[in-house]
């Protein structure tokens, strides 16, 4: 499919939605990446109205021009109406509402102070909408996951690029900055989240450990976790190593992750519970000595947001299903060993899953013997 026919299933998925209320006349988004989803729109400011037969994209002057281009360009059915002010749109958005008695809104999107304004602008029921657009949104469709496995595609390539300096002791940020100006020199808008490089036996035993000037010396533990961002779509990756030669502990533990990751990917596949994918994680790094040293969850839904539905961890009642897209993530830490942790980006397929990302697992990064 195109582009355009992507978004037109997209919409049309939505008013099916909408189609099934009998009371229910239209729906109000202002969550800014339902809007980019469902119109191609990506200005910061936009409120979107949807009816069973119209579509409108309220925004101000700085995007009008931007707003019309965008939607012409996935070709959705959609009249931008440009508002000066906030009270402009909600004036407008009554002119198109005057009929509808009950109107979905997404009241975790709004403040209370927004919600009473509009509510006094415009005189109808309004109803906090359910889940359901998010349940939606949570099976991603073919053109999403392309756009997901070029980002994991720059991710690998640039992965690639700055491993021979690991040998050159450089530092974290070192190492982050090189990786986020790879990522955009590939093509990526950027990278997918604050890139994740930490190293030694304090830096590493932090999982979202933010990068500093501690140099990544021989002996110590190495996490880097990278993501592109393509098109609004994110990719997801983490690759752990250790300079020079690894020692008993760090190869036991090492050894333990990659099974318990690998144990999780291999059970992720439609209705199985996240939670059993969690759980199996969890087995073999307790059978391994080390579960205490888990301190997180397996993993996240991927897309439009870098974690979204469904969550892979103890308490998540969710179910895979074809078109999830979910990091398989199990780590290591402890303060005074460092940390390590490999992770992949999977998307569930109508039996099984397809890794998404394709870098390497090797975890000790070696110098090239001198010649002489």
């Amino acid at each position: 499919m195109s582009t355009e026919q992507w978004h037109s299933q997209r919409l049309i998925r939505v008013r099916e939605l909408l189609g099934q209320q009998t009371a229910v006349h239209a729906m109000l988004l202002s969550d800014l990446n339902d809007i980019r989803w469902l119109s191609g729109f990506t200005g910061s400011s936009g409120w979107l109205l949807i009816t069973a037969t119209d579509m409108w994209l309220f925004t101000d002057g700085r995007y009008a021009e931007q707003a019309h281009a965008q939607i012409n360009a996935v070709g959705v059915a959609a009249q931008v109406i440009e508002c000066r002010t906030q009270q402009n749109v909600f004036e407008a958005l009554a002119q198109r509402l005057s009929t509808c008695s009950h109107i979905w809104f997404q009241s975790a999107h709004l403040t209370f102070d927004v919600f009473q304004t509009l509510n006094n602008s415009v005189s109808a029921n309004w109803v906090p909408a359910p889940a359901l657009l998010r349940a939606i949104r949570r099976s991603k469709d073919a053109g999403e996951i392309a756009l997901m496995g070029q980002a994991c595609d720059i991710a690998d390539r640039a992965l690639a690029g700055v491993l021979p300096m690991l040998l050159s002791e450089p530092s974290e940020r070192n190492v982050r900055d090189q990786l986020d100006y790879l990522m955009r020199q590939l093509g990526a808008d950027g990278p997918s989240y604050d890139t994740i490089v930490a190293t030694g036996p304090i830096n590493a035993a932090r999982p979202h450990h933010s990068p500093t000037d501690t140099r990544i010396e021989e002996g110590h533990t190495l996490i880097i976790d990278v993501g592109a961002l393509v098109n609004g779509y994110h990719s997801d990756m983490t690759r752990s190593y250790v300079i020079g030669e690894m020692n008993g502990e760090q190869i036991h533990a090492y050894e333990a992750v990659r099974e318990a990751q690998a144990a999780g990917v291999a059970l992720a596949r439609p209705g199985v519970a996240t939670r059993d994918v969690d759980a199996m994680c969890r087995k073999v790094l307790h059978q391994a000595g080390l579960e205490e040293m888990f301190n997180h969850g397996t993993g996240h839904g991927v897309g439009l947001l870098i974690h979204e539905d469904p969550y892979l961890n103890s308490s998540s009642p969710a179910i895979l299903q074809a078109g999830d897209v979910v990091t398989i993530e199990p780590g290591v830490y402890r303060r005074g060993f460092g940390g390590l942790r490999v992770e992949d980006l999977i998307v569930i397929t109508e039996f099984s899953n397809r890794t998404l990302n394709t870098s390497p697992k090797e975890p000790s990064c070696q110098p090239s013997p001198l010649t002489t």
